[in-house]
C-alpha cells in the first residue's frame, strides 16, 4: 500500500474511482469538491495497491487504486478535515474492502498527515449508512481503534422510501389547502439562472428573518455547481400564479435524495405550500429511491437542536439519524499501535508482552462480540460459557471443563471437592514443587489443606519425581505437579507413583495451554487439571477466567456446585461453596482465541529453536529443550545468569524489556514465614538466576534476532 496526494494529474482517476467505489456519490467528484479551491486547502489522498516497485508510481494505473481520502488542510488549527465543504466525507471504498485493511488505512493516512504536514489533529465525519448499500461500520470501527472522540452530532431526519410511513394528517391538511389555494409543482429548468436567482433571494430572506443565517453557497456558487451537475442538483418549486412561495435544492444521488435547502414564504406558509412539494416528492418524484434525506436540524456547529424544525419534518413520515464528526488526536502510541503491528521508525523497543498487539491479531472480530455479549443482556452462565467449555473440553481430549472465575479457584476447588467427597481432614498433606508461583501453594491452604514442598530438577526446573516418595506420609493425599513456563511434567512417573501409594494427582496447567505429552494434551494426564486464562496466558481472557478440566464427572458436577455457592439448585445450598464463575464475555473472547492457539504455540516454538540454536553466550543457561519439542509451549524462555540483574540492564540497554519468573521462592515469602528458615538449594538458585527473554507470537523475525545478538554481547567482569 501507498499513498499519494492528489494533484491535478489524478482528476480522471480519481473521478473514475468515484463512480465505482461502494459509497461515494457525485458530491466526491473534483467537479464538485474543487468548486470552493479558493476557501479550503486540499490534502485529498490516493491510496494505491502497491506491489510492483519496478514500476514507476508516477504513472501507476488507476486499477491499483484500493481507496480515496477526500480532505482540506486548516494551517492556523494544525486539523485535516475530511468533509469541509461537503455534506460528509470518510474513505471511499471498494465493495470487497474488509474492517482490517480499512483499519491499516486509516493508520497509514494518520501517520502521512502527521509526518508530511505536522497535523495535531484530524475531524473525520463518516458517510450515513443511507448513502451506501453497505454499512459504515468499517469507518467505525477504525475510528475506534484510533481512540476517536465525537467533536458534535448533528441531526438529520430521513424518510425511507421503501416502507414510507403515513404523512402526519396535519401535512395532509396542508397540502390540500395548498391546492385549495392555487398552488401547483414545477421545477427550474437547466439553465434557467433567473428562476434560481428568484428562489435564491426568497431563500436569503427566509434565513436571514427566521434564523439568522446565510446559505452554505453563494449564488455563483449553486449556479456553478448546478452548470456541473444537471442531473444531479435539482430545483423544485411552488407556485401561485406564476409566483415562486416555497422550494428545495435536493441532491439527488444513487440511493438518496438528499435535501439541501428548503424555503418558504410567509404566502406559502400560510397555503402549506410545503405539505404539498414534500408529498409530491415522497409520492412521486423519489418513490424509486431508497431514502429522502431532509437534512440536519442543528445550530451553532451541531451543538443546539431545533426541537420544532425535527418535529416538522417527522411529519412527513420521518425519523430523525445522527451524523457524527470525530476527532482523532495525532498520538504516535495509539496510532502505531492501531492495527497490532507499529509501523513507524521510532517503534524500535521490543516488549517482554504486548497484550494490545495479541489482541489485536483477533480484531474485529475481538471488538464485535464483546459488543454483542453487552448488548444481549445475559452476562453470567450462559450460552457464552456452554460453548466455551464444549469447545475446551474436546480441545484438551477430556470429557468435562467446567469454567471458574481465576486459575487459584480452579485449583482451590479441585481440592475443597476432593475433601468432601473422601473425607479428607483439615492439614492433610499436598506434595507440590518448590519452584512453582505462590498461587499453586495458595490453592492448597486455602483448601485447608497443608502444603509439602519437594525440590525441583535444575535441569528442567519442573519437580523431581525422584524426590515425591521422599516427601509421602500418612497423610498426604495428592501430588500437585506443575507445568512450570509451559513446559510438562515428567506424568508417567508421578502417576505410577501416585498409583503405588493410592493417592490423587491434578497438574498446575496454568502456563502450559496446549502442551502434550506422550501424544495426550495437557488437561487430560491424570485426575483433574486447573487452568487459568489470565491476559498474559497462551491462551488468555480480557481479564480473570480459570477452568478445571476432568474425566470425572462426579468432580465435575461438585465443583460446579461449589462455584457457585455450593448450590445444587437455586437457593438450596448443600456445600460451603464460594462464588467462582466466569463472566459471559470472558468465556466469549476464549473462543475466539481458541482457535488460533496452536498456530501462535508453534510461533513459541519457533522462536524457542532460534534462540536455542544461536544463543551461545557461556554466561547464560539455555532451559532445556524436550525431545519432543511439543512437550513445551514456552509461555516463557527462562535462561539462567549468575548475574541476572547486569544481564537485565544491558539487556535493557539495547531496548529489549525482560521478566523474572519469579525473584523470591515461596519458601521464602512473608506469607509463608514459617517455612523461611528452610532450605530448597536448587528453587533458590532457580530463583536468584532466572531471566524471561521475550517470546511473545508476535514477535517478528528481526526482533528475536536482534534478542539473540544482544545476548550474546553481554560481557560480565567479576
Amino acid at each position: 500500500m501507498i499513498i499519494i496526494p492528489y494533484s491535478i494529474n489524478r482528476k480522471a482517476d480519481w473521478d473514475e474511482f468515484v463512480t465505482k467505489s461502494k459509497n461515494a456519490t457525485f458530491l466526491f467528484q473534483r467537479g464538485f469538491m474543487d468548486y470552493h479551491a479558493d476557501r479550503f486547502f486540499d490534502c485529498s489522498l490516493l491510496i494505491y495497491d502497491y506491489h510492483d516497485s519496478s514500476e514507476d508510481i508516477e504513472t501507476y494505473a488507476s486499477s491499483h487504486i484500493i481507496a480515496l481520502f477526500p480532505a482540506n488542510w486548516n494551517e492556523k488549527e494544525r486539523c485535516v478535515y475530511s468533509h469541509q465543504g461537503l455534506t460528509y466525507g470518510g474513505l471511499l471504498l471498494r465493495d470487497e474492502t474488509t474492517q482490517k485493511e480499512v483499519m491499516v488505512m486509516l493508520q497509514s493516512i494518520l501517520q502521512y498527515y502527521k509526518r508530511m504536514m505536522n497535523a495535531e489533529r484530524l475531524v473525520y465525519k463518516p458517510i450515513p449508512y443511507i448513502y451506501s448499500a453497505y454499512p459504515s461500520e468499517e469507518d467505525l470501527y477504525a475510528l475506534f481503534r484510533a481512540n476517536a472522540t465525537v467533536r458534535n452530532r448533528l441531526v438529520s431526519t430521513v424518510i425511507c422510501l421503501r416502507n414510507v410511513m403515513p404523512m402526519r394528517t396535519l401535512r395532509q391538511r396542508g397540502a390540500r389547502k395548498a391546492i385549495d389555494h392555487g398552488c401547483y409543482i414545477d421545477r427550474m429548468n437547466e439553465g434557467d439562472w433567473d428562476t434560481l436567482r428568484e428562489y435564491w433571494t426568497l431563500l436569503e430572506d427566509v434565513l436571514r428573518t427566521h434564523h439568522d443565517a446565510t446559505p452554505v453557497h453563494s449564488f455563483e456558487e449553486i449556479q456553478l455547481l448546478m452548470e456541473r451537475f444537471p442531473r444531479e442538483i435539482r430545483l423544485y418549486l411552488v407556485r401561485v400564479e406564476g409566483r415562486i412561495v416555497a422550494g428545495t435544492v435536493i441532491f439527488e444521488t444513487k440511493h438518496v435524495a438528499h435535501v439541501q435547502y428548503i424555503a418558504s414564504g410567509d404566502e406559502g406558509r400560510e397555503f402549506g405550500a410545503l405539505d404539498l412539494l414534500f408529498r409530491h416528492l415522497i409520492n412521486e418524484r423519489f418513490k424509486q429511491m431508497e431514502y429522502l434525506d431532509l437534512g440536519t436540524s442543528n445550530e451553532d456547529g451541531g451543538h443546539v437542536l431545533n426541537e420544532g424544525l425535527i418535529f416538522q419534518k417527522e411529519g412527513f413520515g420521518g425519523r430523525a439519524v445522527c451524523y457524527d464528526a470525530y476527532e482523532i488526536r495525532m498520538d504516535d502510541v495509539i496510532i502505531d499501535g492501531m492495527n497490532g503491528i507499529p509501523n513507524t521508525e521510532s517503534s524500535n523497543k521490543i516488549p517482554f508482552l504486548d497484550l494490545k498487539q495479541i489482541n489485536n491479531l483477533f480484531e474485529p472480530t475481538l471488538t464485535n462480540t464483546v459488543s454483542r455479549v453487552v448488548q444481549s443482556g445475559w452476562y453470567l452462565l450462559g450460552e457464552e460459557t456452554f460453548k466455551f467449555e464444549q469447545m475446551f473440553s474436546e480441545y484438551c481430549g477430556a470429557t468435562h471443563c467446567v469454567l471458574t472465575a481465576n486459575g487459584l479457584e480452579a485449583l482451590t476447588l479441585i481440592l475443597k471437592a476432593w475433601r468432601q467427597r473422601y473425607g479428607w481432614e483439615e492439614g492433610d498433606e499436598v506434595i507440590v514443587p518448590s519452584n512453582t508461583y505462590i498461587a499453586t501453594i495458595l490453592a492448597v491452604t486455602n483448601a485447608g489443606l497443608t502444603p509439602v514442598l519437594c525440590e525441583p530438577e535444575l535441569r528442567t526446573c519442573l519437580i523431581d519425581p525422584n524426590l515425591i516418595e521422599s516427601c509421602i506420609t500418612p497423610r498426604t493425599r495428592a501430588i500437585l505437579p506443575v507445568h512450570l513456563y509451559g513446559f510438562t511434567c515428567d506424568m508417567k512417573r508421578i502417576c505410577e507413583i501416585a498409583k503405588q501409594y493410592h493417592l490423587m494427582v491434578m497438574d498446575d496447567a496454568a502456563q502450559a495451554h496446549g502442551a502434550m505429552y506422550k501424544g495426550n494434551r495437557v488437561g487430560h494426564l491424570c485426575d483433574a487439571t486447573a487452568f487459568s486464562f489470565y491476559p498474559t496466558k497462551n491462551l488468555g481472557a480480557l481479564g480473570d477466567a480459570g477452568a478445571v478440566v476432568t474425566d470425572d464427572e462426579e468432580l465435575a458436577t461438585l465443583v460446579r456446585q461449589m462455584a457457585n455457592y455450593g448450590s445444587v439448585r437455586k437457593y438450596v445450598n448443600e456445600y460451603k461453596g464460594m462464588n467462582s464463575r466466569i463472566d459471559e464475555i470472558q468465556a466469549a473472547a476464549l473462543s475466539i482465541k481458541l482457535p488460533l492457539l496452536d498456530t501462535h504455540n508453534q510461533r513459541r516454538r519457533e522462536i524457542a529453536l532460534q534462540y536455542q540454536q544461536q544463543i551461545v553466550n557461556p554466561l547464560v543457561t539455555l532451559p532445556y529443550m524436550p525431545d519432543d519439542i511439543t512437550e513445551s509451549v514456552y509461555h516463557i524462555y527462562p535462561v539462567r545468569c549468575p548475574n541476572r540483574e547486569a544481564l537485565q540492564q544491558y539487556l535493557e540497554s539495547c531496548h529489549i524489556h525482560t521478566m523474572v519468573h519469579y525473584p523470591i521462592p515461596p519458601h521464602k515469602q512473608k506469607a509463608y514465614q514459617e517455612w523461611n528458615n528452610l532450605s530448597f538449594p536448587i528453587s533458590e538458585r532457580i530463583h536468584r538466576e532466572i531471566v524471561s527473554l521475550p517470546i511473545a507470537p508476535t514477535l517478528t523475525d528481526e526482533q528475536v534476532q536482534k534478542v539473540i545478538e544482544a545476548v550474546n554481547d553481554f560481557v560480565w567482569e567479576m
